[in-house]
């Protein structure tokens, strides 16, 4: 049975096209530039973050971070940055008494800014709430800790093999991949998805029905 689904945050719940646009003008490169040097660090196993460097060299996001809201341009999201099936996702899988929640790599902010959206859940946490960050395994830990259920009646949701699927099965907890976002794409056909992801999904409206049919099957069985 799986009796807890939950889910990363950015382009998993959170389309980030808007956000990364935003920082390309920040630190004056055009926007398909920056979004071509970003899919270069995804696509060669570097961090996101390694794309300011190959602009900036020694650029460190948290000061910059700090910088842009001083001037009342603020790293945010907010409704309208949801991706369309988010919300009617969450939604139905509440309504089919599923416990719901949402974390990931996130600064507290981003917590803070999920929790103004009233989405259907249980629980909305971030790393920088747990003070550690996917993939270490006690992200995981703290996740399961905060779930009512056993990690193996949980399944969480992502969109990368490395952060997400693998270390998530490693605590024993069920996989769903997200094929979209840069990293979803990029890790689709990936040899280590196979054995990484219980279930591969092109969307979050197949999720519901999925969760539906699994805990269906593991009845019948």
């Amino acid at each position: 049975m799986i009796d807890a689904v939950v889910f990363d945050v950015g382009e998993t719940l959170i389309d980030e096209t808007r956000q990364h646009g935003a920082w390309a003008d920040w630190i004056g490169v055009p926007r398909h530039t920056f979004s071509a040097m970003f899919g270069a660090m995804v696509a060669t196993g570097r961090e996101f973050r390694d794309v300011f460097g190959q602009f900036q060299p020694g650029f460190d996001l948290a000061t910059e971070r700090q910088r842009r809201a001083a001037g009342g341009d603020h790293d945010t999201f907010g409704e309208a940055d949801l991706y369309p099936d988010t919300r009617p996702c969450l939604t139905a899988l509440h309504d089919q008494g599923i416990w719901v929640g949402i974390a990931g790599n996130q600064p507290s902010v981003a917590g803070d800014l999920l929790r103004a959206m009233d989405l259907p859940v249980d629980l909305i946490a971030t790393s920088q709430d747990w003070g550690v960050n996917k993939p270490d395994p006690a992200f995981f830990a703290a996740m399961v800790a905060a779930v009512p259920f056993p990690p193996e009646r949980i399944a969480y949701v992502g969109d990368r093999i490395d952060n997400d699927m693998k270390p998530a099965r490693a605590a024993g907890l069920r996989t769903i991949y997200l094929r979209r976002g840069p990293w979803g794409y990029i890790w689709a056909q990936h040899p280590d998805l196979a054995g990484a992801a219980d279930w591969q999904v092109g969307s979050l409206t197949e999720i519901p029905p999925l969760i539906a049919a699994a805990n269906q099957n593991a009845n019948q069985g």
